[in-house]
C-alpha cells in the first residue's frame, strides 16, 4: 500500500466565545518541512504541534493554519493617561499662542497615536483542549486524503509496471535472434579474410567473449526481478516511497544496459517505450510517502 504526500484536512470548531477553522495542507518534499500559522497566544504550543505533525505525517511540506473568529474579545484596552496629558498640554500651548479655542478636544486626543493600548490576550487552556482535538481531526482527514490519492497513484503505477513486463516479454524473441545474426555476420566477415595466421584457440576465446558482451539474458532476468520486487514493495506498509525510488533506479540501469547492447531497430523501439514508461513512474514516485 502506498500513501501520497499530497493531502488536505480541515476541522471547524464552534466554541462558546469563538469559532476556529483548522487546516492542514501537505505537498511532496524530500524531507519533513513543517510550518505553523496561528495566533501568538498559542506560540508555546508550537513545538508540540510540530512534533505531532512530524510523527503523524512523516514526510512532506506541511502547513497547519489555525484561524480564529471571535464573538467576544477577552482583550482589555487601557488609556495612556500620561500621554493624553502630554498631548493636551502641547495642543493647549499651540492654541494659546494662536488665540484658538482648545475646548472639546477630547475626541481628537483619543485618536492620537498610542493613546489607547490593547492588553495582551491570554490563552484559555480549556479552549486549547478543544483546539487540540480539532488539530487531530484535521490531521486524520489529511491522512485519509493521502490514502485516497495513494490508491490512484498505485493503480497508475501498477499499469505501467505491467506494461514494462509486457515489453520485456516482447524483447525475448529479438534477444535470441540477434545472437544468431551476430554469429552469421562474423562468419561472413571472416570468410573474406586470410585466416591462416590466426590462432584458433585465441580466436574462439575472443569470439565467446564478444558474444557474451552482446547477450542480454542477465539484464532480462534482473529486470524481471526488479519489476516483481517493485510490486511487492508497493504492498508493504508506508513510508516506502524512497525504497521504490531506489528500485526504480535499478530498473532504469537494466533498461539502459539493454539499450546500449541493442543493434536491432525493433528492439531499440521497445527500449524507447520502456524508458518512456519508467519516466512516468519516476514522476509519480516523487509524490509517494
Amino acid at each position: 500500500m502506498i500513501q501520497s504526500m499530497t493531502g488536505y484536512g480541515k476541522a471547524e470548531l464552534n466554541l462558546k466565545n469563538a469559532n476556529f477553522t483548522i487546516e492542514v495542507r501537505s505537498l511532496n518534499s524530500k524531507q519533513i518541512d513543517v510550518s505553523v500559522k496561528m495566533s501568538s497566544i498559542y506560540r508555546d504550543k508550537e513545538i508540540e504541534i510540530r512534533n505531532l505533525l512530524s510523527e503523524k505525517l512523516k514526510r512532506g511540506k506541511i502547513e497547519l493554519s489555525i484561524w480564529k473568529e471571535s464573538s467576544v474579545s477577552n482583550a482589555k484596552y487601557t488609556l495612556n493617561t500620561e500621554l493624553i496629558k502630554e498631548y493636551f498640554q502641547q495642543i493647549e500651548g499651540i492654541s494659546n499662542s494662536l488665540n484658538l479655542n482648545s475646548k472639546d478636544i477630547m475626541p481628537s486626543l483619543l485618536k492620537m497615536p498610542e493613546v489607547l493600548t490593547k492588553g495582551e490576550e491570554k490563552s484559555d487552556e480549556n479552549q486549547w483542549v478543544e483546539i487540540a482535538k480539532g488539530i487531530d481531526i484535521a490531521i486524520e482527514n489529511t491522512l485519509q486524503f493521502r490514502l485516497d490519492e495513494g490508491k490512484k497513484l498505485e493503480e497508475d503505477i501498477i499499469l505501467r509496471i505491467n506494461e514494462l513486463t509486457a515489453l520485456l516479454i516482447e524483447i525475448a524473441p529479438f534477444s535470441k535472434g540477434r545472437i544468431e545474426k551476430v554469429k552469421k555476420s562474423l562468419s561472413d566477415k571472416l570468410a573474406e579474410i586470410d585466416t591462416k595466421n590466426i590462432d584458433e584457440n585465441r580466436f574462439e576465446q575472443e569470439l565467446i567473449y564478444y558474444l557474451e558482451k552482446q547477450d542480454i539474458t542477465e539484464e532480462q532476468v534482473r529486470l524481471d526481478a526488479h519489476l516483481n520486487y517493485f510490486i511487492l514493495t508497493m504492498k508493504t506498509d508506508f513510508p516506502n516511497g524512497k525504497k521504490l525510488g531506489f528500485i526504480g533506479q535499478e530498473i532504469g540501469r537494466e533498461i539502459n544496459t539493454i539499450g546500449s547492447k541493442s543493434s536491432d531497430a525493433g528492439m531499440q523501439k521497445i527500449v524507447v517505450q520502456m524508458k518512456d514508461e519508467l519516466e512516468k513512474i519516476k514522476e509519480q514516485l516523487l509524490n509517494i510517502l
